[in-house]
């Protein structure tokens, strides 16, 4: 009676590697390889299909040294300025979050560049534990394969920007008419300021609000003292 328990068994440790041993490959795979393209941006097409509205997804591979380093740092300014200092995980930042919905206050998202490039990457959008989990696991393993500046690269080359927009370049030339490299440092903190509601906000055309979170990562980047600060990486 026992012989199908051992069976089923021996089948999911042999599912549990093959999933540790593909995501490993990945992971390596994409320290080096330009990436062309991310889960977020296969759901959002399918998702249009669904919906019967098609959807164009704009999106240009740029290697680091051709990302404005404006831009980096008002992403981290914005998003996650212990960037170069945690393993992946923000523990502060977590707990403050907690202490605040303890509090009665909404709560707010406290995940790190790291965990937002491997959700963007591997997985979907949406929330639920099975991935936060496996977001978690993607976290560590991009943390331990990947140098911090190759994080932040693939990050600002596949977020998404607005609908159908995706990665640095693309979102340049889509509400400047610029390359990425030629981001100002207004431009780049406008477009650090729409990253929690990119499909919502517009950097063109920003609102109070917009506008005031922009001059705010302003502010951030030069408390963190210039882009000086990306030596750290």
């Amino acid at each position: 009676m026992t012989v199908p328990w051992r069976r089923a068994g021996r089948l999911l440790a042999l599912m549990l590697l093959g999933f540790v041993g593909l995501s490993l490959l990945l992971v390596l795979l994409f320290r080096v390889l330009p990436v062309f393209g991310s889960m977020v941006m296969v759901e959002r097409k399918v998702q249009s299909w669904v919906a019967r509205e098609p959807i164009r997804i704009e999106h240009q591979w740029r290697a680091r040294e051709a990302l404005s380093d404006h831009a980096k740092l008002a992403v981290i300014a914005a998003e996650d300025q212990r960037f170069p200092m945690h393993r992946g995980f923000d523990v502060d930042e977590m707990r403050r979050a907690w202490e605040a919905s303890r509090n009665g206050n909404r709560l707010r998202g406290a995940s790190t560049i790291s965990q937002q490039t491997a959700k963007n990457l591997f997985l979907w959008t949406g929330r639920s534990w099975l991935r936060k989990g496996l977001e978690a696991w993607f976290t560590l393993l991009i943390e331990t394969l990947w140098p911090k500046e190759r994080i932040l690269e693939v990050y600002l080359n596949i977020v998404e920007w607005d609908h159908g927009v995706f990665g640095l370049e693309a979102a340049a030339q889509h509400y400047f008419g610029v390359s990425a490299d030629q981001l100002t440092v207004h431009q780049a903190s406008r477009l650090a300021a729409i990253l929690p509601n990119p499909r919502g906000w517009d950097a063109a055309r920003p609102g109070p609000h917009v506008e005031r979170r922009s001059a705010w990562i302003r502010q951030q980047m030069n408390s963190l003292g210039g882009i000086a600060y990306l030596d750290q990486l």
